[in-house]
């Protein structure tokens, strides 16, 4: 008799999330893995491989496998899956484990069957995809089996998709290659440009963190930045102020708000009547920057909702397709 193991998969640009059919999360860690160049070999995945980005000597490399959503190293992808999948439950020989993993909408019948493959080398038996925006709709308790328009923008590490959902399907969408991580590079950009200085990934998001915003808001500060000096190559600190990163923000977060205003002008008439009485739900990490719904809901005249645990509603959504396959 074979026992089954389901697991519920939200697969990240910057992070990875699985959780059990119940919806509880046994892990949720950076997408990032660190290999041994010379021998090929995994060293680390997760948190304990994140910290080491920046920081390991030649013969380490710590790498996102995932790029804009799509896998970028299948090896990677697979032995990263394998180590998260070994560690978010027990197995024995007569388990068979089943997996629903979330994919960007926008992806490519070649890259649906790079995430199948990668999870099934991972070690899964059964593996069943869903959209990440279907599986966000899900995860925010929407009611996306019913006769009535919802409208979900998942703004994760290197996409955000969006979706219009209506009895179980996808009315209309978009997915565009913008994300935390756009944002990130942004602000490294402008310290380029703006300070000759020359800082690093893991900076960037700290920045963003502690005083990043897409619009005004109380208690505006600055903090110190300190990275490399491009012009001599030396340890170098500056300061920045909020108003300096909401502007640099501004850019990529006016790509986002035009392709929900895009998604919105090709939606059914009756389903976008839905969308202005219940609003747009705002899922993923990147929904969590300050002010992001304001400014989202000013531009759009639609009120804008943050469910209670946005970052987690993809896998959350894995996890209620599971139950429902049952």
């Amino acid at each position: 008799m074979l026992f089954s193991r389901d697991l519920g998969i939200d697969l990240g640009t910057s992070s990875t999330i699985v959780c059990d059919k119940r919806g509880r999360v046994v892990i949720n860690e950076p997408s990032v893995v660190a290999v041994d160049v010379k021998t090929k070999r995994v060293l680390a995945t997760g948190d304990e491989a994140k910290s080491m980005i920046g920081r390991t000597p030649g013969s380490i490399v710590a790498v996102k496998p995932l790029q804009d959503g799509v896998i970028a190293d299948f090896d990677m992808t697979s032995d990263m899956l394998r180590s998260f999948i070994y560690r978010s439950s027990k197995r024995s020989l007569f388990t068979r484990t089943r997996v629903v993993i979330s994919i960007p909408s926008g992806v490519t019948e070649v890259e649906r069957r790079a995430v199948e493959d990668a999870v099934r080398s991972a070690g899964a038996q059964d593996v069943e995809l869903i959209e990440s925006p279907m599986a966000a709709a899900l995860g925010a308790g929407l009611p996306v089996y019913e006769a009535k328009g919802s409208m979900v923008v998942d703004i994760g590490g290197g996409t955000c998709d969006i979706a219009v959902v209506s009895l179980g399907g996808v009315a209309a969408c978009k997915s565009i290659k913008v994300g935390g991580d756009a944002l990130d590079e942004a602000i490294i950009d402008y310290m380029k440009r703006e300070h000759d200085m020359l800082i690093g990934s893991n900076t960037a998001e700290e920045i963003k963190l502690k005083i990043g915003s897409a619009s005004e808001y109380d208690g505006e500060a600055a903090m110190e930045v300190r990275g490399r000096n491009l012009i001599d190559g030396l340890p170098k600190s500056v300061e920045v102020s909020s108003k300096d990163i909401r502007e640099v923000l501004l850019a990529p977060i006016s790509q986002i708000v035009d392709a929900i205003k895009e998604t919105l002008e090709v939606t059914l008439p009756e389903l976008a009547a839905d969308i202005i009485y219940s609003g747009v739900y705002l899922t993923g990490g990147t929904s969590n920057l300050r002010g992001l719904a304001k400014l989202i809901s000013e531009s759009i005249k639609i009120e804008v909702h943050i469910p209670e645990k946005p970052v987690e509603c993809v896998a959350l959504g894995t996890a209620v397709k599971l139950r429902r396959a049952r």
